[in-house]
């Protein structure tokens, strides 16, 4: 099955940008392929939420909160996904979760901290 490593989280003011990279190590292609791939995140006391997710035929799904801002994208060839958040905002800070589901079965990555802040 592998597993997932998320690079690109960092500390960064309200407007700016960044974008997060996930990448199935030891994932063979033929499950990372049509695998829906998915960025969670969890906030300091909530639960962790969806923020976006990617079917293997690169439907796309966004939480309210984060549409027109963050983009979801994979490249299957790489066996990675990646999110692009833009517009950041305070309200985005939270551990930001890198997610592999197949046939019912969920991978997740270590997570990667995002901060947003003046």
């Amino acid at each position: 099955q592998g597993r997932l490593v998320e690079s690109g989280g960092g500390s960064v003011q309200p407007g700016r940008s960044l974008r997060l990279s996930c990448s199935a190590v030891g994932t063979i292609t033929s499950v990372f392929n049509p695998s829906l791939m998915g960025w969670y995140r969890q906030a300091p006391g909530k639960e962790r939420e969806m923020v976006a997710t990617i079917t293997g035929r690169r439907t796309t799904e966004y939480a309210d909160s984060v549409k027109g801002r963050f983009t979801i994208s994979r490249d299957n060839a790489r066996k990675a996904v990646y999110l692009q958040m833009n517009d950041l905002a305070p309200e985005d800070t939270a551990v930001y979760y890198c997610n592999r589901e197949l046939d019912g079965r969920n991978c997740w990555g270590q997570g990667t901290q995002v901060t947003v802040s003046a």
